[in-house]
């Protein structure tokens, strides 16, 4: 029995050393080790021996075990060395090789817009604010002093959820108004720049969705001539000196009186185009003094305090600012067309 646990030793050690993989390693100790191995067929047969022999061979058994396992545990690390060795110069960087040209974005031209807009105002001692899209038409139509018998509030012009006429997404950043004159102190100079939401068709300049500046001052003796001093100012710092605006006459329900500013068309310089609609001007914001009746319902006394507010589209000022033709390219996402900018 000695015998053949020697020959098993010389045997196994010897087809470990030369095995040439892993799977072949695991085949060979079961081979050897496995419930059916080679050193179990030997150790059944220890029943065969006196009782004065049985320790002795169940040592060496025991160590010749031991002298496999070993054996095959070192051959699995050299293996894997080698194995990973191999990996690495096959999978091996050259570090002289020129860096692949990476694509670095920039700040879409919208949104370079708005940044222009926030430093004017930030600039003239005004605060930014946002609030929710999801609005309560409290906020959005009633606190505005909008009717219920308004177009604006049709469900053919306002989203609305579900069977609920209470709650809508936002149509203006307006009701920033009425939270700001609720909840902040005495003066106020805040614009709110957000996304807001209409039911209107999609054409060179119309859009279900875009994005509005709302803004607004409450003081003592604020007057009309503020207002349009303060949004020459802007348009002047957003398209230079000189830049050629008008106020018509208009009604809104929360102002009084109300205003809507044009800029001149910077397609056709006045002429009229199609981005212009033949007008020579678009339309850039409406604006106003605060309704008295908006400020008594926020709980500030129209017989102390006045202001002005205005809405501006904040697509249609990148239009003019980059000269783009059409409102829906900047939603359109083209890289060729981004990239421009």
């Amino acid at each position: 029995m000695k015998e053949l646990m020697q020959k098993l030793r010389e045997a196994s050690i010897r087809a470990i050393l030369e095995s040439e993989n892993v799977e072949t390693l695991e085949a060979l100790r079961v081979k050897y080790l496995g419930k059916k191995g080679e050193l179990t067929g030997i150790l059944r047969q220890m029943g065969k021996l006196s009782a004065e022999e049985r320790p002795a061979m169940g040592q060496l058994a025991n160590q010749l075990r031991q002298d496999i396992e070993s054996a095959i545990e070192a051959r699995r690390n050299e293996l894997q060395s080698a194995m990973m060795e191999k990996k690495l110069e096959q999978e091996s960087i050259d570090v002289t090789l020129p860096a692949e040209d990476l694509r670095i974005g920039h700040k879409h031209p919208m949104y370079s817009v708005l940044d222009q807009i926030k430093d004017i105002f930030i600039g003239m001692g005004f605060e930014i604010v946002d609030g929710p899209e999801v609005e309560l038409a409290d906020y959005n139509f009633t606190k505005l002093n909008i009717e219920d018998s308004h177009p604006s509030r049709e469900w053919t012009d306002t989203f609305y959820f579900k069977d609920d006429s209470s709650i809508l997404l936002r149509t203006q950043t307006s009701p920033m108004q009425v939270h700001a004159m609720e909840t902040k102190p005495l003066p106020i100079r805040m614009i709110a720049p957000g996304r807001v939401y209409r039911k209107d068709e999609v054409d060179a300049t119309h859009s279900p969705m875009f994005h509005q500046i709302e803004g607004m001052v409450i003081d003592k003796g604020v007057t009309m001539a503020d207002l349009k001093a303060t949004l020459n100012l802007v348009v002047e710092k957003i398209y230079g000196e000189g830049t050629v605006t008008r106020f018509r006459p208009h009604h809104f329900p929360f102002t009084e009186p109300s205003c809507e500013m044009d800029i001149q068309c910077h397609k056709c310089g006045g002429k009229g185009c199609p981005t212009c609609k033949g007008q020579g001007w678009i339309e850039v914001l409406g604006a106003g003094m605060v309704h008295p009746k908006v400020l008594a319902g926020c709980g500030i006394d129209p017989e102390v305090y006045s202001g002005w507010a205005f809405g501006m589209g904040l697509e249609r000022l990148a239009m003019g600012e980059y000269k783009i033709t059409d409102l829906r390219l900047i939603f359109e996402n083209d890289v060729r067309f981004l990239e421009q900018f």
